[in-house]
């Protein structure tokens, strides 16, 4: 049977309409789409590997609720031993669900990649113990250069989180990359 990862994408969230509205009227837009290491992940993990990536709903002005939502759906599609992987938003939405609620299925490991650790509607519990006890092995990465999430909020999770393997890079921003060698040599390094 495939080894399951899921991967939670990243977003926004803002404080109100007016903050939303004027980030929409500031956004530089990029017309040409490629696909980043994300969407590779099937094809760089290989036949072995079972890749689920959820369309988050409303990514642009997102809600931790409707987000929660959206996924439980998944639950009854996933096996024990699962891989969780979220990056940026989708890191801490990670972090707050598993700290806050009971996933149904055994995890291997979590990554939480350029992950913020306090964000609109997306804030996190005073200590991360539920996380901790469910999540398997874990694993923060994140890059000095980040221009979107300051490298202190790794060591915040690293501080929230003790037993954490952090992997901190110097040069690669916020990971919007083709590809991530590194992720996919750890993910294929686990002992299921």
């Amino acid at each position: 049977m495939k080894k399951q990862i899921l991967v939670i994408h990243g977003g926004n969230a803002f404080k109100n309409q007016k903050e939303y509205l004027a980030y929409l009227k500031n956004l530089k837009i990029d017309i040409y789409w490629s696909e980043k290491w994300k969407a590779k992940l099937p094809v760089t993990l290989g036949k072995k590997f079972e890749v689920l990536a959820p369309k988050m709903p409303n990514l642009m002005n997102a809600k931790f609720n409707e987000w929660k939502i959206w996924f439980e759906k998944y639950f009854p599609y996933l096996r024990d031993n699962i891989i969780l992987l979220g990056h940026s938003l989708g890191g801490i939405f990670l972090a707050k669900y598993l700290s806050e609620n009971k996933f149904p299925k055994k995890i291997m490991a979590v990554f939480l990649i350029a992950a913020p650790c306090g964000y609109v509607n997306f804030e996190l519990p005073k200590n991360l113990d539920k996380m901790s006890k469910q999540a398997g092995r874990i694993f923060i990465y994140h890059s000095q250069d980040d221009p979107i999430v300051p490298i202190s909020e790794a060591r915040k999770y690293k501080n929230l989180l003790p037993e954490a393997e952090l992997v901190i890079f110097k040069n690669r921003e916020h990971f919007n990359q083709e590809n991530f060698p590194e992720i996919v040599k750890k993910i294929k390094s686990l002992k299921y």
